[in-house]
């Protein structure tokens, strides 16, 4: 103890580092760690104390030791009070320093990084004609923190995806006008936008039902007959409305007689080319003739029989064409009447201006995996892209590298059968959502949902939205209106979860709990009598016959039009 404090004496205060001075303070002496202690190996001393001297001696080294702490502990308080004051100053400084290093370093690597991601977009714009000028999503994100989260929105629910909000106006159907989506058509003698009396389209949106026709549907047993048709074999045809007939297959072979949207009567038969079709109907195949007789129609379809290996892509091809079919129509009786309302020319009723649900999104396309929802999209985007000219898509680059694969991430040598490489191709992840703005001539990706015509989703990705009773947020407002509902590979969910499909069926066309800024002078009268869902076109298709496939059907579908 004694040597110990004559080291502590001769410390210079000022030569000692931060770590030191701080230990100084807090426990009044040096950490033995920093005592000077010399290699040289003490000689050991014995020291002999007589008997009578023992009480006496341990009382003096008491009181020498005391008078030692004592002095001491007064020559380190004389110490620490010149050192205190300078050593806060030094660390508060050296805090203010180490924080404007941090933000100065984080600066610098946010620069680098827009810089980085600016540069990518230039050589990408330099490359590449197709794909339009990309925006760093950073800075989108960042645009788009003052404004609020729509309910619905992907963003609020994960923070990973991302919700394109920059080209809200562009898309919004309520500030759109006819002029602006049939420019350059003004040469036609028919006018584009107009839909015929004897399109299926419009005979099955304008039917208003009857309270007794809702009571038939929904208390009466269906009534079914069956009928053969060359492609699609036995069909049984039911329906709970007598005056409901059966469908006959048409043969009809002429693209404008088939009621198909500008421009799908001119991209169809090219998009459509790699499939073998017959010389009698050179624009489908034999199977999809059939399909479309059956979804133009409006009535509801379960096909069984979709198989991976042969007819997986038919069938895609063939409810792409007929759900962008019916958005384009949709989305043109809404813009048609804007320039009605906004010309004023002649009076118009109320009634004629009813032309929307309750919510925007028409089209539901719950499909299994990432790699099934980018070819959906790459079918919109061919079917809308007109020779000569190109389609304007925005978030195009984010949309591949989200839901596209890379080959490098296939085990080299892998023996798969053949099924298995037409289902697990791609992109396998089978959690997603994402929402499709559609216009004639432009697409926008990762559109907010209330402001969709189409969203694509898996089950899973919509479960995690629509929650479950007792979860604060929650929200199934958005699939409130839709009109037509394409579930693809339902035989895949059966070895997913099947509940999350069940979970989907049962909140759609439910009355929405927000209006979400909807204009109830244009909403359709059984939209607002809560009849969404005995309008409601179901394409269910799977690679086989399942008891809980069947009773979707049986439960969960009431389309006034039947079933086949």
């Amino acid at each position: 103890m004694g040597k110990r404090s004559k080291q502590r004496k001769e410390v210079n205060v000022s030569s000692l580092t931060k770590k030191q001075k701080k230990h100084l303070k807090d426990f009044g002496e040096q950490h033995p760690f920093y005592d000077q202690v010399s290699n040289v190996q003490e000689r050991t001393q014995l020291v002999e104390l007589p008997d009578s001297s023992e009480n006496e001696s341990h009382s003096e080294s008491e009181a020498e030791s005391e008078e030692e702490n004592a002095n001491m502990y007064q020559q380190l308080l004389a110490t620490l009070k010149h050192v205190s004051d300078d050593e806060e100053e030094e660390e508060d400084e050296e805090e203010e320093e180490d924080d404007e290093d941090q933000m100065q370093d984080e600066n610098e690597q946010l620069s680098s990084n827009a810089e980085e991601e600016d540069s990518e977009e230039e050589q990408e714009a330099e490359g590449d004609e197709d794909v339009q000028e990309e925006h760093v999503a950073e800075g989108e994100e960042q645009g788009d923190d003052d404004k609020p989260t729509e309910p619905g929105d992907p963003a609020q629910e994960d923070g990973e995806e991302f919700t394109d909000s920059k080209h809200e106006t562009k898309f919004c159907l309520e500030t759109n006008f006819l002029e602006e989506d049939a420019e350059g058509q003004k040469n036609e003698t028919a006018e584009p936008s107009v839909i015929t009396s004897e399109d299926p389209f419009k005979k099955h949106i304008d039917r208003e039902l009857e309270e007794d026709e809702v009571n038939q549907i929904t208390g009466n047993p269906k009534t079914s007959s069956s009928l053969k048709w060359p492609a699609l074999g036995q069909l049984v045809f039911s329906s709970a409305l007598k005056n409901v007939h059966p469908l006959k297959s048409e043969k009809e072979t002429d693209l404008t007689k088939l009621h198909l949207r500008k421009p799908l009567d001119s991209t169809w038969p090219r998009v459509n080319s790699s499939f073998p079709t017959g010389e009698s109907n050179p624009n489908f195949t034999a199977l999809q003739r059939e399909l479309f007789t059956v979804m133009n129609s409006y009535k509801d379809l379960y096909y069984p029989s979709r198989m991976a290996t042969a007819q997986g892509e038919e069938v895609r091809h063939i409810y792409c064409l007929h759900a962008l079919n019916h958005v384009l129509k949709a989305n043109a009786q809404v813009l048609n009447n804007n320039s009605k309302k906004r010309d004023q020319k002649t009076a118009l009723d109320d009634e004629e201006l009813r032309d929307q649900g309750l919510t925007r999104p028409k089209v539901l396309i719950v499909v299994p995996f990432r790699e099934s929802a980018l070819r959906v999209v790459q079918l919109f985007i061919s079917l809308l892209e007109v020779p000569g000219k190109k389609v304007d898509v925005s978030n195009k680059k984010r949309f591949k590298d989200e839901f596209g694969s890379d080959p490098e991430d296939r085990p080299p040598n892998l023996k798969r059968p053949e099924d298995y490489e037409a289902i697990f191709a791609g992109n396998i992840d089978d959690h997603f959502r994402i929402g499709l703005s559609i216009l004639q001539k432009s697409v926008r990706l990762y559109s907010p949902f209330y402001s969709s015509d189409i969203i694509i989703a898996s089950p899973l990705g919509l479960r995690t939205i629509i929650g479950s009773e007792g979860e604060k947020k929650r929200d199934f407002d958005f699939i409130s209106s839709i009109e037509v509902l394409v579930i693809d590979q339902a035989d895949i969910y059966l070895m997913q979860n099947w509940e999350h499909v069940l979970l989907l069926m049962s909140h759609l066309n439910l009355q929405p709990k927000d209006s979400h800024g909807v204009d109830f002078s244009r909403v359709r009268m059984w939209n607002l009598s809560n009849w969404a869902s005995y309008y409601r076109q179901t394409l269910l298709f799977s690679a086989l016959q399942d008891p809980q496939i069947n009773s979707i059907f049986n439960k969960h579908c009431f389309n006034y039009s039947g079933q086949i």
